[in-house]
């Protein structure tokens, strides 16, 4: 192949400037592309003669390696600027050569531009997986770090909040014992005292509602910070579940709902666990019921026995969840409803929240060692599909303390 190699010597000139003017846009910028290109040429040249077209490699990953501004002023993929190269050569070849010497030509620079585009194919595809592995290293570097920030932002809110919190509660108390006496000296006739009254009243109301949300606060930051712990002793769920509606009938009576306890034979066995972690998962669960059922419907509540656990559905005529959402609900700040509709009434029809509920819920679960999840036929006002809450509770706690008490009161049962 020396005298095919010869004569591309003597053509390369030609390679070179057409290339350069074809690639490069601006003298500054093609007289940088011109050295990088006659490189280029006088390497496919060696690889000709000597047949070994990897002469070309080390030019080839020079170029991958910067071509975050390659020579030609583009960032691109490089295989449109082999191809430029190799229909720039086929040209001047053409043009300067006899058809059966053209020809011949050819073909021998084949080897080498098949061998180039083969050759970056691999190495870029390497460098974009790495420069990917990277880049997603560091976002997930930032969402940590976003993450810890949200977490440690919600943790000290919190704890801020509890301290003057606290002293309003004290001082409404306070005003509360005044007005009692006042009342006392005063007699039941006097007419400023049921005013004040009214308003104490609403201020305690307020500090019941702001103390929920700041609980609710803190144990998302146990849940986030591993520390939530569990007072395991045996436990009803249909006496939870009772007393959970005991306590939403009020509510429940004013929307014109109904809430049926069906088919809990199996589910009532006791289990171990904390009580008032249970009784705060469900009703947190029927009180999302309630808050996505259109008034008049009906919340059904139902279990079933399965080998080591118990799963507890609660079912609603409500407006459902759409697909794309069903994986969502569980996550902190994932539903926080329409900020126009929130109100301190927890029991609003689609009132909003803090969009922290279910978050709690899941990780209460998730520290008994249960699971939970949802299933709807998706989200629908008028049609209303409903949702199913799902909630599996095991048999055997996950600690070490609660195995105990599961083993004593087996016992107790024999």
């Amino acid at each position: 192949m020396t005298d095919a190699a010869s004569r591309l010597r003597a053509l390369r000139s030609k390679f070179v400037d057409r290339a350069a003017h074809q690639l490069a846009r601006g003298e500054g910028l093609r007289a940088v592309a011109t050295g990088q290109i006659n490189r280029f040429y006088s390497l496919l040249e060696d690889a000709v003669e000597s047949g070994s077209p990897e002469w070309l490699d080390s030019c080839l990953q020079e170029w991958v390696n910067a071509r975050s501004q390659s020579a030609f002023g583009e960032r691109l993929t490089l295989l449109p600027v082999i191809d430029a190269l190799k229909s720039v050569a086929w040209a001047v070849v053409r043009e300067s050569c006899p058809s059966d010497e053209a020809l011949e030509l050819i073909v021998a620079l084949e080897l080498g531009f098949v061998h180039a585009q083969s050759f970056l194919s691999v190495i870029e595809v390497d460098v974009l997986l790495r420069e990917t592995d990277l880049k997603l290293q560091a976002t997930e570097q930032n969402l940590g770090r976003l993450e810890k920030s949200k977490t440690d932002f919600i943790a000290v809110a919190a704890h801020e909040l509890k301290t003057p919190l606290t002293l309003v509660e004290g001082y409404a108390d306070m005003l509360t014992d005044m007005l009692a006496d006042v009342s006392d000296v005063v007699g039941a006739g006097d007419n400023n005292t049921p005013g004040a009254a009214f308003l104490i009243t609403g201020i305690a109301k307020g500090i019941t509602r702001l103390r929920e949300i700041v609980e609710d606060m803190i144990d998302v930051s146990m849940i986030d910070n591993r520390l939530l712990s569990l007072a395991f002793q045996p436990v009803h769920l249909l006496k939870i579940i009772e007393k959970v509606q005991r306590e939403m009938d009020g509510a429940m009576r004013q929307r014109r709902l109904t809430c049926a306890v069906e088919n809990f034979d199996d589910g009532d066995a006791p289990i171990v666990a904390d009580p008032q972690r249970v009784l705060q998962v469900f009703r947190q669960v029927i009180l999302n019921a309630i808050k996505f059922t259109p008034d008049g419907g009906q919340i059904t509540i139902s279990a079933r026995k399965h080998p080591g656990f118990i799963e507890v559905m609660v079912a609603d005529t409500g407006i459902g969840i759409a697909p794309e959402n069903q994986q969502h609900i569980f996550d902190k700040f994932s539903a926080v409803g329409d900020v126009a509709l929130h109100s301190t009434s927890k029991t609003k029809f689609k009132g909003g929240g803090t969009g922290l509920g279910l978050a709690i819920v899941k990780g209460i679960i998730d520290a008994h060692g249960g699971t939970i999840w949802c299933e709807s036929a998706g989200h629908d006002e008028r049609a209303c599909p409903g949702t199913t809450i799902h909630i599996m509770f095991p048999e055997l706690p996950p600690s070490p303390e609660a195995a105990l008490l599961v083993g004593a009161l087996r016992s107790d049962e024999v």
